[in-house]
């Protein structure tokens, strides 16, 4: 076995080093340095395994075939998995956070839960700033915010974007506010960075507005672009570290439901394009993900509310939706939320005439299959915003 020792090894422009063939051992007692750049930089042609920085969302990345997968590294919040229960390294775990929804008048609660247990939802410590139905949560590993929504009297649009700390259960500030008033549902998206809450119901009708801000600060939201058609409860979105998902929604006076799959990059601006379609067309569903697919369940189409159907996509790619299993209970105005490895969704409306559910439910998301009862929210409510500290845009 030779042996190559250099501190520092460049080409002559100082941009880079050569290739190192075969079986390569490196040691040292300092650090790695791998190639780093932007989300646009990425190789055109990379080969399986390649392995970079990515400087957008602050994460090594590795090439896996079809898609960059993003390498996790340590998260305070989420803690040590090893750690004792209860310990401060424990840290929170895989926490889901929902808060808002109705019926009228529409509430402040917030609940919370362990993704990786089953049982009923806790409170949370504090209330939402202010009580509304149809609000969208998005998240990083650290702050969650939910945004927009109804109040559900004068003005009946709502744009503010409130936030909280997930390692406490303590208070809910003011973040700021959407740049339009209008009501979301479960239409937000996000990475470690920033979320992106889009299209929703507006007084003139329907909107494709998507806003974005940066979630470690607060303020008001910035234009990001359009999605692919004016609708208002657009519901099942989802996100992986660089894509954002958006499903479904319906325009209003004759009711239209849309099957749409929209798609943007997370760290850039610009207008929505298309994925592909849902198996039915459908609004007020729920969607989550881990790092490379997304799941979108219930909701209502034309002739049924609520419906039972889940679907998944490859976020990575682009195509057409596939069935996934069905619901344990029939839900529409559903929130969902995730961890790496499984989903839940919580509350709805149950059925016909308004009923309201507190059922929580879930799947594994790399399966296939119908969800199974995880336990319930401390109240019956729907049309809430849901996020958690693990999905997977982190």
């Amino acid at each position: 076995m030779s042996e190559f020792k250099s501190s520092n090894f460049r080409n002559e422009d100082g941009s880079g080093g050569p290739d190192i063939v075969g079986v390569t051992t490196f040691t040292s007692p300092y650090y790695f340095v791998p190639p780093s750049g932007t989300t646009a930089q990425r190789p055109s042609d990379p080969a399986p395994g390649m392995l970079r920085f990515n400087e957008d969302i602050g994460r090594l990345e590795v090439w896996r075939n079809d898609h960059w997968a993003t390498i996790l590294g340590e998260s305070p919040n989420l803690g040590n998995q090893n750690a004792a229960a209860g310990s401060s390294a424990a840290g929170t775990g895989a926490r889901a956070v929902y808060g808002g929804g109705g019926p009228a008048p529409a509430t402040t609660t917030i609940d919370y839960f362990s993704i990786s247990s089953l049982g009923t939802a806790i409170a949370w410590g504090a209330a939402i700033t202010q009580s509304r139905t149809t609000l969208a949560g998005f998240s990083s590993r650290t702050r969650g915010c939910w945004g927009g929504g109804s109040i559900g009297v004068g003005p009946y649009y709502n744009a503010t974007i409130d936030f909280i700390t997930f390692s406490s259960t303590g208070s809910c500030s003011s973040f700021g506010s959407l740049s339009t008033a209008r009501t979301v549902g479960d239409s937000a998206v996000s990475n470690g960075t920033r979320g992106c809450v889009g299209g929703g119901g507006v007084p003139a009708g329907s909107s494709d507005i998507i806003d974005y801000v940066t979630i470690a600060s607060t303020g008001t939201a910035q234009d990001f672009g359009n999605l692919t058609q004016v609708r208002n409860d657009p519901g099942g979105a989802f996100s992986s570290s660089t894509r954002g998902i958006f499903t479904g929604g319906y325009t209003s006076g004759p009711a239209v439901y849309y099957n749409t799959i929209d798609y943007i990059t997370i760290s850039t601006t610009g207008d929505a394009q298309d994925f592909g379609d849902l198996t039915d067309n459908v609004s007020r569903s729920g969607g989550l993900s881990n790092a490379t697919r997304g799941v979108v369940g219930g909701g209502r189409s034309p002739s049924t509310n609520p419906i039972d159907t889940i679907n998944f996509v490859n976020i990575a790619t682009t195509g057409n939706a596939q069935d996934f299993g069905n619901l344990a209970t029939a839900v529409s105005f559903t929130a969902g939320t995730s961890s790496p490895t499984r989903g839940v969704w919580a509350g709805g409306y149950a059925s016909p005439g308004g009923t309201h559910s507190n059922v929580i439910q879930y799947v594994t998301i790399a399966s296939t299959g119908n969800a199974t009862d995880f336990g319930d929210l401390s109240s019956a409510r729907g049309a809430l915003g849901g996020m958690s500290n693990a999905h997977g845009g982190l």
